[in-house]
C-alpha cells in the first residue's frame, strides 16, 4: 500500500483535492491518502465550510500556520510539513495549484527525496511580479509527475526542459468538483434570498489589486460603475475589506461600502458561490479558478489583470482580459448585460473525469496493476509487481 500525502492550504486547493481524495479512497488495497491542511486559510468561511460541502473528512493533520508574509508563511509550512513527512515517510506528496503551501510542501518533499506530483502543473503568466508565478515554476522544477490542464501547460513544461515522460495531460480537476456539486448548488437560494435576477458577480483578492492603494481605488471605481448598471454581488475577502477601510477610499464623497446596489457579503461556501456564478449575467474577477469555472459554465468573465496563466479560458472559453481599466470593464459588462454573447467552447478534457486519469498515471508510476472482472465490474486483482 502506498501512502499519499495530499497537501492543501486554501479554498481552491480543497476543490482540487476532493476528487482525488475520493478516487484514492476507493482504492484502499493500493493507496492510503492522508490529507494535510496547512492552515493557510484558517477560519470557517475560508476553510472549514469547504471541507463540509465537498464531503471531505476532517483533515488528518492540520498544521495551523495561519497568515503572514510570503517568506514567513512559506517557512512555517516547510518546517511543519517536513516533520510530518519524516514521521509518515509517504511514498508520494501531491500538491495543488500555486499557493505558498504548494511551494513549501514541494520543496520539503524534494529535499527528502520523496516523489512530488503537482496537480495543475505548467500554467504560466510570465509575470514574475506575481508570487504565484514563482510558486508554480519552483514547484514544477522539483516535481516528479506533472499533471496538466491544457496543451499550453504541456508546451510550457517542455520549453522549460521538463522530461516529457513526466507530463500527464489529465484535464482540469476543479471541473470534477464543479460537475459533481452543480446539481446541489442549483438548490441553493442565495440569489433569491437577495431578490436578485440580473446581477454582476465580483471577486477581488490578489495582492497586486487590493494591497496597492491606487490599484484598489480603481477597483472601487469599477465597483461603483458596475453598480450603476445592475446589482453587484461582492463576496468580499477580509483583506480587501480591511484595505478599503484603511485607505479611506470613497467615490464622490460616499464610501463604496454604503452603495445600496452593491451587495457586500462575507466569503461564501462553495455551493452558494457556485449558484451565484452559474446564474450571473457577467463575472468580474482576478481569480484564476473563477476564470476556469466560468469557462465551463459558459458565463461571461472579465478578468481584471494584465495577464493570465490560463490563456485557454480566452481561446477556448468565455474569458476576456481587461486589465485594471475601469472604463473598459464597465463598457464590456454593459454589453453582456444587454445581450452580448460569450464563447461557449470547453477546453479538451474538462469533462469531470480528471481524478481517474491522475490515478491511472499514479498506478503506472508505482507499477500497480488494476483489473476488473467482466462479470461483476468489481475489483478482483490488485498487485504490486
Amino acid at each position: 500500500m502506498k501512502t499519499i500525502l495530499l497537501v492543501a492550504g486554501t479554498r481552491p486547493n480543497f476543490m482540487k483535492l476532493a476528487p482525488l481524495h475520493e478516487a484514492l479512497t476507493k482504492r484502499k488495497e493500493s493507496y492510503r491518502p492522508i490529507v494535510v491542511h496547512t492552515g493557510q486559510h484558517y477560519d470557517d468561511r475560508m476553510s472549514d465550510v469547504f471541507f463540509r460541502q465537498l464531503g471531505l473528512p476532517e483533515p488528518d493533520i492540520n498544521l495551523g500556520v495561519g497568515s503572514g508574509t510570503h517568506g514567513h508563511q512559506t517557512g512555517k509550512v516547510m518546517i511543519a510539513v517536513e516533520e510530518v513527512m519524516l514521521d509518515l515517510k509517504p511514498d508520494m506528496v501531491v500538491v495543488f495549484g500555486d499557493v505558498n503551501s504548494t511551494l513549501a510542501a514541494a520543496i520539503a518533499a524534494a529535499k527528502l527525496e520523496i516523489p512530488v506530483a503537482h496537480v495543475e502543473a505548467g500554467l504560466r503568466s510570465n509575470d514574475w511580479s506575481m508570487p504565484e508565478e514563482i510558486n508554480r515554476i519552483v514547484a514544477d522544477r522539483v516535481s516528479t509527475l506533472h499533471f496538466t490542464t491544457c496543451e499550453d501547460a504541456n508546451l510550457n513544461l517542455v520549453r522549460e526542459g521538463v522530461f516529457e515522460d513526466s507530463i500527464h495531460f489529465v484535464g482540469n480537476i476543479m471541473i470534477d468538483s464543479l460537475s459533481k456539486f452543480l446539481p446541489m448548488a442549483e438548490k441553493m437560494t442565495v440569489a433569491e434570498d437577495m431578490n436578485l435576477s440580473d446581477y454582476i458577480l465580483v471577486t477581488m483578492h490578489r495582492p497586486g489589486n487590493v494591497d496597492d492603494r491606487e490599484h484598489l481605488r480603481k477597483i472601487i471605481e469599477i465597483l461603483s460603475g458596475l453598480a450603476e448598471l445592475a446589482p453587484v454581488v461582492f463576496p468580499i475577502h477580509p483583506r480587501t475589506r480591511k484595505n478599503i477601510l484603511e485607505f479611506e477610499l470613497s467615490i464622490g464623497g460616499d464610501s463604496v461600502l454604503g452603495n445600496k446596489n452593491l451587495h457586500l457579503v462575507e466569503p461564501l461556501g462553495y455551493l452558494e458561490f457556485l449558484k451565484l456564478e452559474k446564474n450571473a449575467s457577467v463575472v468580474v474577477t482576478d481569480s484564476g479558478g473563477v476564470q476556469e469555472e466560468t469557462t465551463f459554465l459558459g458565463v461571461p468573465c472579465l478578468t481584471v489583470r494584465p495577464n493570465t496563466e490560463r490563456p485557454v479560458t480566452i481561446t477556448n472559453g468565455t474569458n476576456t482580459l481587461v486589465g485594471l481599466d475601469p472604463d473598459r470593464v464597465i463598457e464590456l459588462a454593459g454589453e453582456y448585460l444587454n445581450g452580448r454573447s460569450a464563447g461557449s467552447d470547453r477546453p479538451v478534457l474538462w469533462d469531470g473525469s480528471t481524478a481517474p486519469r491522475i490515478l491511472d498515471a499514479m498506478d503506472k508510476f508505482f507499477s500497480i496493476d488494476y483489473a476488473e472482472t467482466e462479470e461483476s465490474g468489481n475489483m478482483t486483482e490488485m498487485k504490486q509487481r
